[in-house]
């Protein structure tokens, strides 16, 4: 009776947590300009003015180019620091990946604005570097953590072997390192992607005037009014940041079944 009533309770927090998505989604597709229930009907034109205005496709192209300069940047960091951390005796290594992986323990807002306040100290204004900067700063350490616990289930013997059959240090990496690694730094990219994707709080502080994102744009849109419009973009959002993730995880399993068979 006890564990019926905890999975009771489970389902319930579920539901409360997942309904509020559920109702955006079903409401995106209403025919009717008021975003409530009864529905009217069925259709897709909120979506199709969704894809007419300007201001949302704006948002969409910063969004996207912020997400990929952010996961570019933040993969390529985080697997040489994985590298350094894991494979090669560093002074200080415990302290070093402390330090990387605290943006993760500090509340993002308390990061953003003592971010803002020491760009301020230094005289540098608000721009689309610094935003992306900040967005570095943040999924870095995800980035990190993810390649770092696959490097170290690499055995290190076998980098051994083909650095013993003449490979140089770089072929080693390219060839032997770097496939094995290749899904944790798939599965790195697409979370700092979709995490700069769906960030609000830090992008409030950082991003100059006249730049929005997606989730800006949102909290710009509800300020104003409650349109249909937004429950349209509001289900483009789920899809984009749930759709990711499992893609990568679709993706990192399909390359390791690969290599294991």
């Amino acid at each position: 009776m006890g564990w019926q009533l905890v999975r009771l309770w489970t389902l319930l927090v579920y539901a409360f947590m997942f309904l509020p998505v559920a109702v955006v989604v079903l409401l995106s597709f209403n025919a009717s300009q008021f975003g409530s229930f009864p529905m009217t009907g069925f259709s897709f034109r909120w979506f199709v003015e969704l894809a007419q205005n300007d201001a949302i496709l704006r948002a969409f192209r910063t969004s996207i180019i912020l997400g990929l300069l952010t996961a570019a940047i933040s993969t390529t960091l985080g697997v040489l620091a994985s590298l350094a951390l894991v494979r090669y005796r560093v002074p200080g290594a415990n302290v070093i990946s402390t330090l990387l992986i605290a943006p993760i323990l500090v509340p993002e807002v308390v990061l953003a604005v003592a971010l803002l306040l020491f760009l301020n100290f230094l005289n540098v204004n608000k721009s689309f570097a610094l935003l992306l900067a900040g967005h570095v700063i943040f999924t870095l350490p995800f980035v990190i953590l993810v390649v770092q616990a696959r490097l170290v289930s690499i055995r290190r013997d076998i980098e051994e072997a083909a650095l013993s059959l003449g490979a140089s240090p770089r072929q080693t990496f390219f060839e032997v390192t770097l496939p094995l690694m290749l899904p944790a730094v798939l599965a790195g990219a697409l979370f700092a992607f979709t995490i700069s994707f769906d960030d609000i709080t830090g992008t409030l502080f950082w991003k100059p005037g006249g730049v929005e994102t997606v989730p800006t744009q949102i909290f710009a849109m509800l300020r104003n009014s409650i349109s249909p419009e937004i429950n349209a973009l509001g289900t483009v959002m789920i899809l984009l940041t749930v759709g990711l993730p499992l893609l990568g995880l679709a993706l990192a399993r399909a390359l390791a079944t690969r290599r294991g068979g």
